[in-house]
């Protein structure tokens, strides 16, 4: 007798597994468990076969008689279903192992761990410069001279510091591919002294203590917007990236304690960081803070308050003042300050590596924390801005920070 809904419905699991047949070789398997699964047997070429056409209640009755009816027109047009199913099951797995498929499953499993402009930039890459030219192509059987070619495209056009990026950046996608059983190799890794190396280029910065003292004299003198001159003043005060500066939060600034708790989701390093406030850097935020103190952020965007000032904020200002891109770049306070303190003021370079937010390892390896060598660096950062204020002033006497 043909089955029925409730017949379906009501069938009750039993110490072993049984079958429930509709008709045409249509049947409910039942299991001890309760589960409930559509089965289609057939003969084809002489032998018994079974398929499976889903499970109860997702798939109805008149659901699994539809997908019987179709299995059955297969096999009296001498189609398997059951090869049917696995050519369909290997092209859905040829389809997730495609390079493009691959690197945006990496993508989107990292970018938890990347800053939001870091993972962009990393899509936007692959975007534009390999997903054209492999992204199609099953990632196994991509060999090293058709990465070469496709990174080669890229150098043509005067890229070549982004070839070698996207080179790094097929190779971690590689690398995630072995690891989950879709490649056997990296070829990113055959291709090293491949392309041209990249003749390394500095940000521009002023280093030299007279310069620097034109600077801070031209800061102060900025005729700009109050919020942008006094994310100058800081600048060079607190050497952060600009992207950290610009992203300031009042809610991160502990006026008591003297200090900046920068967050690890803002930081280049995805550790938190921890920049003592110098009494100059305290006063600059005091002057600031009516302004923009019942905001979130410390330099909000004059557009809105609810998003930070922009990245080129600093450094269209520099401009303004009439400092080039040759000259200085909003990232060059870090150099400034990197050079002076070891070269002039003859600090430690792990305090100076430790205070630019670099990853600094101890003797056995592991990271050192956030308030690593917390005192000395607070010392430093106040000799630091006495400094940069006596260049600003005139004055002659180079004090020391060394012990």
């Amino acid at each position: 007798m043909p089955l029925t809904d409730a017949k379906v419905r009501n069938a009750r699991p039993k110490s072993k597994q049984f079958k429930i047949f509709d008709t045409d070789g249509l049947f409910l398997l039942v299991s001890p468990a309760g589960g409930k699964w559509w089965r289609f047997k057939y003969r084809f070429g002489g032998k018994e076969k079974l398929i499976s056409l889903g499970t109860y209640p997702e798939v109805s009755l008149a659901q699994a008689r539809g997908r019987r009816d179709e299995a059955r027109k297969q096999v009296a047009d001498s189609i398997d279903p059951s090869q049917v199913r696995k050519a369909l099951k290997n092209a859905t797995i040829q389809n997730q192992s495609t390079f493009e498929a691959v690197a945006r499953e990496w993508h989107t499993r990292f970018t938890p761990t990347w800053t939001p402009g870091h993972a962009l930039t990393i899509k936007r890459r692959l975007e534009l410069n390999v997903f054209p030219w492999i992204g199609e192509r099953p990632i196994m059987e991509i060999k090293a001279p058709e990465l070469l070619m496709t990174l080669r495209r890229i150098e043509s056009r005067g890229a070549l510091e982004t070839a070698h990026r996207v080179r790094a950046i097929c190779g971690q996608v590689f690398r995630y591919a072995v690891a989950t059983g879709r490649a056997e190799r990296d070829p990113a890794a055959d291709l090293r002294g491949a392309l041209p190396p990249v003749k390394p280029k500095h940000l521009s910065a002023i280093t030299d203590p007279e310069k620097v003292a034109g600077l801070l004299r031209a800061i102060d003198g900025y005729q700009g917007s109050f919020v942008t001159k006094c994310a100058l003043r800081l600048a060079p005060y607190l050497f952060v990236r600009p992207g950290e500066l610009r992203q300031m939060e009042w809610a991160e600034i502990d006026f008591e304690a003297a200090e900046w708790n920068i967050p690890a989701e803002k930081m280049k390093t995805r550790q938190p960081h921890l920049v003592p406030l110098a009494r100059q850097s305290l006063g600059i935020l005091r002057e600031l803070n009516p302004l923009t103190g019942t905001g979130r952020y410390v330099f909000p965007s004059p557009r809105t308050p609810k998003r930070p000032m922009s990245n080129n904020g600093v450094l269209s200002a520099l401009r303004r003042m009439g400092f080039d891109k040759e000259e200085m770049t909003g990232h060059g306070f870090r150099a400034m300050a990197r050079t002076i303190l070891d070269e002039i003021l003859q600090c430690r370079p792990d305090f100076i590596e430790h205070q630019l937010g670099h990853a600094v390892r101890d003797p056995n390896g592991r990271a050192y924390n956030r308030t690593a060598h917390l005192v000395e660096r607070r010392k430093m950062m106040q000799t630091w801005a006495d400094y940069l204020d006596g260049l600003k002033a005139g004055a002659k006497v180079v004090p020391l920070c060394k012990n």
